[in-house]
């Protein structure tokens, strides 16, 4: 165990997740600040309807990713010496789709809303998944466990866009000078991708190429989790869209003010694992028993980061959210008590999704948040009405953990299901289940 945590490997991961926690944490000191601010301005009505805006141009646009991130963190880990064939086709590819969906796009929400405002600020911040085609690079610094450039980039876009947004809070902007500000954000991020592919690649750009037989592989591997993205933007976003056509826009207001919390936090744990990723694929090159030590230690770490958060969150959201928010986000509070424990099971999830990758089973990873999505949606149509956005988060909180004890069905997943509860337990090395091993 000495010698594993004295290696060359494990210093060279830790140092990278280290990267990661820094930035995330100046993220969520800057993003509260900047977002409490905003979210303030706006008051809860306005703050609703860029809320719902953003939710649903999400659930379209989410589509785009075609599932090719995580594919292209394994093809080159496994295979390096293509980085620049998988990174120039996985861009052709996405930038290609963005811009179709974006044509489709600006028919539909014309043909189903007469409401020209609305229908603006969905295409303005939908518009920003052209930029987001540029994200291929991020995974080529992962690939190498070299986040710290890209953590370079994240926090000069950070610090920019945080100060724009600054700027036309105190110039009273309208609503719409935020929805283009989104645009703006992935704009410079992008700019910033193409310097550091530009200084630190191991080739030079030029020999980045698009390649019809490395396209249709990755697309071939990657549909599952094209499918499985879209139904996990339905599932964790449609709550703000059925809120709103429930009840109203000021109720999203209050209620994304709660998940934005959530969320900001969520962030920890999904950059400990996407740090820790190619080091789980690469425990398995090594041996079996090896390979599920990482991941069991992973899906333990993400309990226990998870359950801290949502302890903190439980007993302190009255007077943090009126402190943060004002008085006029206070339907918040109760939200936010509900919503944070979800993080516990969305946290394994994540940890849990790489072991999917690792073991080709796209296919169990799609079944099981497709019935996220159809969790949701009748969860929420059920108890919006009853308990409001109460309601809504009860559904978030019944629905993830639906998602992750669902492993339990199907004989190839079941081995995870256990480790999972193993991690649940909170104190493995008394109370480990070994029917995994």
């Amino acid at each position: 165990m000495i010698n594993e945590y004295r290696s060359q490997g494990f210093k060279k991961y830790f140092s990278n997740t280290i990267w990661l926690i820094s930035e995330k944490f100046l993220r969520i000191t800057v993003g509260l600040f900047v977002g409490i601010w905003v979210i303030r301005y706006l008051g809860p009505s306005q703050f609703g309807l860029l809320a719902y805006v953003q939710s649903l141009a999400a659930i379209f646009t989410v589509i785009t990713t075609l599932g090719l991130d995580r594919i292209l963190v394994r093809e080159m880990v496994l295979n390096p010496d293509k980085s620049a064939e998988y990174i120039g086709t996985a861009f052709i590819i996405k930038f290609t789709g963005s811009i179709f969906l974006m044509i489709i796009l600006l028919g539909v929400i014309n043909s189903i809303s007469s409401n020209t405002y609305n229908n603006m600020l969905i295409f303005i911040v939908a518009s920003s998944t052209i930029f987001q085609s540029f994200n291929v690079i991020d995974m080529y610094f992962q690939s190498k466990v070299l986040s710290k450039f890209v953590i370079y980039v994240n926090i000069f876009s950070l610090l920019f866009s945080s100060a724009a947004k600054v700027i036309l809070i105190m110039i009273n902007s309208p609503l719409e000078y935020f929805a283009w500000a989104v645009l703006f954000d992935n704009f410079i991020l992008a700019l910033g991708f193409i310097y550091i592919l530009w200084k630190r690649a191991d080739f030079p750009i030029p020999n980045l190429l698009f390649k019809k037989t490395t396209a249709v592989f990755l697309l071939k591997n990657s549909w599952p989790l094209a499918l499985n993205g879209l139904f996990i933007t339905i599932y964790m976003k449609i709550d703000l869209v059925m809120i709103r056509e429930i009840l109203n826009t000021e109720s999203v207001g209050q209620y994304a003010a709660a998940t934005k919390i959530s969320e900001i936090f969520l962030i920890i744990p999904m950059m400990v694992v996407t740090s820790l990723f190619p080091a789980v694929i690469n425990a398995k090159k090594t041996s079996q028993p090896f390979y599920y030590k990482r991941l069991q230690s992973l899906f333990d770490l993400m309990v226990w980061i998870a359950v801290f958060i949502a302890f903190f969150f439980t007993f302190l959201s009255d007077t943090l959210v009126t402190s943060l928010y004002g008085e006029d986000y206070k339907f918040a509070s109760n939200v936010l008590k509900i919503h944070i424990w979800s993080a516990v099971f969305v946290s394994l999830g994540m940890a849990r999704s790489n072991w999917i990758l690792a073991e080709n089973l796209q296919m169990y990873s799609l079944i099981f948040v497709s019935l996220g999505a159809v969790s949701n949606i009748s969860l929420n149509y059920f108890l919006i009405p009853v308990m409001g956005i109460n309601g809504a988060a009860i559904a978030t909180l019944i629905t993830s953990s639906l998602v992750l004890f669902s492993a339990v069905a199907f004989s190839k997943t079941r081995k995870v299901f256990f480790m999972n509860v193993s991690s649940l337990l909170l104190f493995p090395s008394l109370n480990r289940l070994k029917k995994y091993h």
